[in-house]
C-alpha cells in the first residue's frame, strides 16, 4: 500500500521489498511498461500478499518513468505566500495527520501539523490544504499551494462531484474561494523538497499523536 493505494512493489525472494538508496521501484498497474520510484518508508506490504514473478509486469523501455511534471501557476498569480500541504494515513481509515509548509514572500519558513484521528488519506490531503489557508495570514491577496493530491485538486478546483467527505469538501473549497487560493500538482516521493518536507511533518503528527499550529510569528 502506498498512500492508501495498492500498487506493485519490487521485492527479493523472501518477499521482502528491494530498497535501493531508500526507495522501492513500483508500479501502478502491470502492463502499462511504467515503472516509479516510492521511499520505502512510505510503503506498507499487505499482509497475505503473493509474491509474484517477475513476468507480472510488462518490461519497461529500459529508463524508469518519471511522475508527471507539476503545473506551473497560472499566468497573472502573483508571487507571494505559496504553502505545501501533504496528508498521511496509517492504514485507509487509520490515524491520520496532515503537514503544512507555509512559504513567505522573504522565504521564510513555517511549518505545522494536525493529528486528525481516525481518518482516510483523502480526508488528511484536504486538510493539509484547509489548513494551510487557514494558517497563511488572512489580508494577502491570494495564496497558491501545491498539492501531491489530484483528488484534492479535481474536488476543489477541476469540479469533480465528490461522493465521499462532501462536507469537508464543501468547507475547502469555499476556504479556496475566499483566499482566491490556487492549486498546483506536485508529484509526490519524487524529491521535491518542501513537499517531502509536508510529508514528514504529517507523518510526525501520525506518529506522535500531536499537533502544532504554523507559528508565522518564527522560522
Amino acid at each position: 500500500m502506498l498512500r492508501g493505494q495498492r500498487v506493485f512493489a519490487r521485492a527479493k525472494t523472501d518477499g521482502t521489498l528491494l530498497v535501493e538508496r531508500g526507495r522501492v521501484e513500483i508500479r501502478y498497474r502491470p502492463n502499462d511498461g511504467r515503472a516509479y520510484r516510492a521511499a520505502a518508508s512510505n510503503l506498507e506490504v499487505v499482509s497475505g500478499a503473493q509474491l509474484l514473478a517477475d513476468e507480472t509486469c510488462s518490461p519497461t523501455d529500459g529508463s524508469r518513468t518519471p511522475s508527471p511534471q507539476p503545473q506551473e501557476p497560472r499566468q497573472g498569480v502573483p508571487a507571494g505566500w505559496s504553502a505545501y500541504a501533504d496528508g498521511a494515513c496509517s492504514g485507509n481509515p487509520g490515524p491520520a495527520g496532515c503537514g503544512v509548509v507555509i512559504v513567505a514572500p522573504d522565504g521564510k519558513l513555517h511549518e505545522g501539523f494536525e493529528y486528525l484521528g481516525e481518518a482516510t488519506n483523502n480526508v488528511a490531503e484536504l486538510m493539509g490544504i484547509l489548513r494551510a489557508l487557514e494558517w497563511t495570514p488572512p489580508d494577502v491577496p491570494t495564496v497558491t499551494v501545491h498539492t501531491d493530491s489530484q483528488y484534492s485538486i479535481g474536488v476543489l478546483q477541476k469540479g469533480w462531484k465528490a461522493k465521499a467527505n462532501q462536507e469537508l469538501v464543501r468547507l475547502a473549497k469555499e476556504k479556496v474561494s475566499a483566499r482566491r487560493a490556487h492549486l498546483v500538482y506536485v508529484p509526490g516521493h519524487r524529491g521535491v523538497p518542501l513537499n517531502e518536507r509536508a510529508d514528514e511533518l504529517a507523518r510526525q503528527a501520525v506518529e506522535t499523536r500531536a499537533s502544532r499550529k504554523a507559528d508565522l510569528g518564527s522560522t
